[in-house]
């Protein structure tokens, strides 16, 4: 793992609907303005689940706005990964994505093994139950990674 805190950061799941929304949502409340933060996906071909927004509410972070993109549509906008001190990835794919898109620069990408919890649970609140643990494993490795909340 990379040392010091990062001035900028890019978590990165399947589609960017669940695992990378949360992260970034939980980076911006825990750390602020410390760094600038973002989230992507391999594919953008879902919105953001209903199931994330929940369990992140519960916890006082706000998804209902955050919009799907893809690494493809990040760099279309002109965000250039290249600008990203560390990338985090959430998910296999997104790592193998991540690894290739910056094989040509000095990015250090970090893979957290972060479960996927879309079908997983038959009821709500088992379902909820799976993205709680989720959000959980997700906060654990951020306070570890990163130290102490500074807000």
């Amino acid at each position: 793992m990379g040392e010091g805190f990062p001035s900028s950061v890019l978590f990165c799941c399947d589609h960017n609907a669940v695992r990378s929304p949360m992260a970034e949502g939980f980076m911006k409340q825990l750390y602020g303005q410390r760094a600038y933060v973002q989230s992507a996906g391999v594919h953008n071909d879902l919105d953001i689940d209903g199931f994330a927004i929940a369990v992140s509410a519960e916890k006082g972070v706000e998804l209902s706005r955050h919009r799907s993109r893809s690494f493809e549509e990040m760099m279309d906008w002109g965000d250039d990964l290249s600008g990203f001190d560390l990338i985090v990835a959430l998910s296999p794919a997104s790592q193998r994505a991540a690894l290739e898109l910056t094989r040509f620069a000095h990015i250090d990408v970090e893979y957290w093994p972060i479960m996927d919890p879309t079908g997983l649970g038959e009821t709500r609140e088992t379902k909820l139950q799976a993205y709680r643990q989720t959000r959980d494993q997700i906060l654990k490795r951020m306070l570890e990674r990163f130290g102490p909340a500074t807000q």
